[in-house]
């Protein structure tokens, strides 16, 4: 099936948010955030939440760092 990952057009194969995680070899999966179609999604729910024809992921990453002001 088709759908938007990150503004980008892919064929996968999935059937869940989880699946597609794996598929797509997303890597530390335990430190991104899924938004499906416009809304966030909770961990608990990738094993069951279904991936479909047209819907847009996006993996959100969560970086810490930056720089002290001395």
């Amino acid at each position: 099936m088709k759908i938007t990952v990150n503004g980008q057009e892919k064929e996968v194969g999935a059937a869940t948010i989880a699946g597609l995680l794996q598929e797509l070899e997303v890597k530390s999966p335990d430190q991104v955030a899924v938004e499906l179609n416009g809304g966030i999604l909770h961990k608990s729910d990738y094993e069951t939440t279904a991936v479909q024809e047209g819907d847009a992921v996006e993996f959100v990453y969560f970086m810490g760092g930056g720089q002290n002001a001395d």
